[in-house]
Formats: C-alpha cells, sequence, structure tokens
C-alpha cells in the first residue's frame, strides 16, 4: 500500500514501463498512449502518469454511467484534483467535495442560466471583432493565440465585470503572464518531475500569481463597494449577491479561488475548442462551406451545434476527468472491484473515439450529430453528473458567436496538412497553433464588387 492507495498489484493489468517512461508518453502523446493501453488491456487498465498513485483508467460507457451516478460520499472530484489547489485554491468548486461542493455549485448555477446567455452576445461579438480587425488579408496565422486573446476579453468583461481602460490593460497583461506560466508543457513536466509541492514549483509559481491575486482581489472590493451592484450583470457582480440556503455570501477568498477557476477553464478550454474547430473546418472544405452558408444566412444554427458537438467528440481538450473512491464499486462488466482509495479516471478521448458508438470515429462529420444528437455517457467533453462543468453552455454560446463572427468577416483555408495533438499544460491543442489562412475579407470583398458595380454604371 501506498498512503492508504492501492498498489498496482491490487488493480487492473496495465503498462509495466517506469512512472516517468509514462508520465512522459502522457504528456507528448496522450491520445496515442491512450488507445494503445486499451489495445493492449480492453477497457479497463491501470497507468501511473501523474504521481506515486496508481490511475485506473476507464474506457466503457457502462463504468462511466457508474461514476457520474455514484454518490458525492462515494465519488470524490475535489480531493482528486489536489494537483490544481496551487493555482485554483482550496476554495475552488474543482477542489471541493459533497456538501462544500454542493453549497458553492448552487451559488455558481445562477450567474451560468441559459438564458443569461444572451446578455452575454454583445460582449462576445465585440471582443472577437476587436481581435478580428488586425487579421492579415492573405495571410498565414495560428489561430489559437487569437482565440485566446478573445476568450480572455470575453473573461474580463462578462466574468470580471472589467470593461475598458487601464484596469482592463493591467489585468490583461498580468493574466497573460500568469497563464504562460501556469500553462506551460515544460513547467507541467517539471510538476510532475518534482510535484506540484515542491518549494520550487509553488516559487515560480507565486511569482506569477501574487501580482494576479493582488488584482482579483482589488477588483472583488471596489465590486462590493459598488453602489449600482445590484444593476450589474457581470457575473462576479450576481455571485457577490448570491446567498447560500443559510443566507450566507461566498467570501473573498472563495470568490477569488472562483474566479480564477472560471478564468483557467472557461479562458484556456474555449480557446482550444475554437482552434480545433477551425483546423478541422479548413480541411474539410465541404463541411466549412456548408457551416458559412449557415451563419451567414442569419437564422437558425443546427449545423453549427453539430460542428460544435463534433469538434469536441474529436478533439476533446480534455483527455479525462478523475475521481477518488471512498467506497469500493466494480468495472468491467463485473470483472475487477476496485477498492476504496482507487483514482478512476473516465476517459473521455477513448470513450469519443469507439467505433460501435461513433462510426469511423476518427473522421470528423458533424452530420452524426444531426443524426444523433450527444450521449450523457457516450458524449462526455464537460464531465457528467453532479460534477459536470457549470459553464457548459457558456462554452458553447461562446464558441457559436466567436465562429459567427469569424466566418461571416473572412473565408479561411488551410495552411497545411492536419496538426497533431499537443500538449498546452492540461489541455490539448494543436500541435502548430492552428494555422489557416486568411484567403480574404468577405467585407472587402462586398465592398470592391460594390465600387466595380458602380464604375460599371
Amino acid at each position: 500500500m501506498n498512503n492508504g492507495s492501492p498498489t498496482i498489484l491490487d488493480l487492473p493489468p496495465g503498462p509495466r514501463q517506469p512512472r516517468y517512461a509514462q508520465a512522459l508518453q502522457w504528456v507528448v502523446r496522450p491520445q496515442q498512449f491512450l488507445v494503445r493501453q486499451r489495445e493492449r488491456f480492453g477497457d479497463v487498465f491501470t497507468v501511473q502518469v501523474i504521481d506515486d498513485h496508481p490511475l485506473v483508467v476507464l474506457g466503457d460507457p457502462e463504468d462511466i454511467r457508474t461514476i457520474f451516478t455514484g454518490s458525492a460520499e462515494a465519488m470524490h472530484a475535489g480531493e482528486a484534483n489536489t494537483l490544481l489547489e496551487p493555482v485554483l485554491g482550496s476554495r475552488s468548486i474543482l477542489l471541493l467535495d459533497e456538501a462544500e461542493h454542493l453549497r458553492q455549485r448552487r451559488l455558481l448555477l445562477g450567474p451560468f442560466h441559459g438564458e443569461r446567455m444572451l446578455r452575454y452576445d454583445a460582449i462576445m461579438a465585440e471582443a472577437a471583432e476587436r481581435e478580428l480587425a488586425t487579421w492579415p488579408e492573405g495571410e498565414t496565422i495560428e489561430i489559437l493565440p487569437r482565440m485566446q486573446a478573445i476568450t480572455l476579453e470575453v473573461i474580463m468583461r462578462a466574468v470580471f465585470g472589467i470593461e475598458a481602460g487601464l484596469e482592463l490593460e493591467r489585468l490583461r497583461v498580468l493574466l497573460r503572464r500568469m497563464l504562460h506560466e501556469t500553462t506551460n508543457i515544460r513547467q507541467m513536466a517539471l510538476s510532475l518531475m518534482l510535484g506540484p509541492e515542491s518549494e520550487r514549483m509553488r516559487g515560480r509559481l507565486r511569482e506569477v500569481l501574487d501580482p494576479v491575486d493582488d488584482e482579483l482581489y482589488r477588483v472583488i472590493a471596489e465590486h462590493r463597494d459598488a453602489p449600482d451592484l445590484e444593476q450589474r450583470e457581470d457575473i462576479l457582480s450576481m455571485l457577490l449577491l448570491a446567498r447560500d440556503e443559510d443566507g450566507e455570501p461566498m467570501t473573498d477568498e472563495e470568490l477569488r479561488d472562483e474566479l480564477m477557476t472560471l478564468l483557467l477553464a472557461g479562458h484556456e478550454t474555449t480557446a482550444s475548442s475554437l482552434s480545433w474547430a477551425f483546423e478541422q473546418l479548413t480541411h474539410q472544405p465541404q463541411t466549412l462551406e456548408r457551416l458559412t452558408e449557415e451563419l451567414r444566412g442569419g437564422g437558425a444554427e443546427p449545423y453549427a451545434e453539430a460542428v460544435i458537438q463534433e469538434t469536441m467528440r474529436l478533439r476533446p481538450v480534455l483527455p479525462i476527468v478523475v475521481r477518488l473512491l471512498k467506497e469500493p464499486i466494480t468495472v468491467g462488466q463485473g470483472r475487477f472491484r476496485l477498492p476504496a482509495g482507487t483514482r478512476v479516471a473516465p476517459a473521455i478521448l477513448l470513450v469519443h473515439l469507439r467505433d460501435d458508438i461513433y462510426p469511423d470515429p476518427y473522421e470528423f462529420r458533424p452530420e452524426r450529430f444531426i443524426e444523433t444528437p450527444p450521449g450523457t455517457y457516450t458524449w462526455i467533453p464537460f464531465g457528467g453528473g453532479m460534477r459536470r462543468c457549470v459553464g457548459s453552455a457558456f462554452a458553447q454560446f461562446e464558441m457559436r458567436a466567436v465562429m459567427r463572427a469569424v466566418l461571416t468577416n473572412f473565408d479561411l483555408e488551410a495552411a497545411a496538412g492536419p496538426e497533431r495533438i499537443s500538449r498546452r499544460s492540461l489541455t490539448l491543442v494543436p500541435g502548430r497553433g492552428g494555422r489557416v489562412r486568411v484567403v480574404r475579407s468577405v467585407k472587402a470583398a462586398r465592398s470592391e464588387a460594390a465600387v466595380d458595380g458602380a464604375l460599371a454604371l
């Protein structure tokens, strides 16, 4: 036994390579690593990729149903995600379990109610238009940093409630520095080797986190004292007004940790998904043409929704979610009984690549989701159960808004061949940043056509 957790010998079979060798494959080639193990061991196998604790990976939707429908007392996600505490803080919804998690989840759900999304549409459109104004017509760009610029501004305005001016620019600089440090792949590898608790890792983090924390606490204080707080529509203002069942508000520490969580979960993941969407679309010209026609038509957008769903199936930005078992469970169609203390990982990547659920699973085909809507335990980019991402509706709404802005303003095409999956810390991103060619500006082309028409008269 190791710190009260099961040993490899207690658990389903898996690769026998040393931990550092498995961790290296997990960091560099996560999809290939998981698929290879499934081919060797089936839908349940054990790896060691994060720390000294073994991880039982689950690729069968029935086993995932068992995890997602398990009680909050039996399945601890917060305790399994302590690796994130140095950045997110101990009061993040991602690090809480049972009653504390349920309280925080209820407080957070209000601002993310579906009807509220319409209030953020203008912010998303403006952030996209501001970024699109810098795009060079006829040149190749990396779309990932462009999407990050848009989603960061959306977070600062819609979530933090900072509209413009020096305050927004100051926070933008601090956040970009912090995000560069905390999502750096070299830092992730170093953290896996040294451990997030090492003095060296904590020292590096504090250098970039302390200035951000100071700014966030200042923003929280300004919002709390604002005379028009009840009229504001940003998410921070709503969280300041929220009360739990006992009538208690969130503390400043809780607000700081949730703001940091929303930043990392809502900025990085959405930008990565958008980058994958454009990377995939530009390699499927007919699919891109169909989507573009729908978005420029100004009507309903069912195909856009299917494109988002297919993007998040084929290229989920998180490969797994993790739970710590507090009670034994049986998986693998009764073949394995996992003891309490086991860390289990429903594998988003593996479920999304099952050919018995998704024929030709490696093909990008949005039509599959028009034919068959996503399944609760077979399409899980946002996790599931009581731990499903509270911002999932916000993320998908933002993806539609940004795709609409891009494709009503520009024609795009692939700049090179398909890009492999790469790491940006926890998220999976296009290996070359999602390189696309900005063929032309639609507005410029329309203006030229108008001028030519006038001259012809």
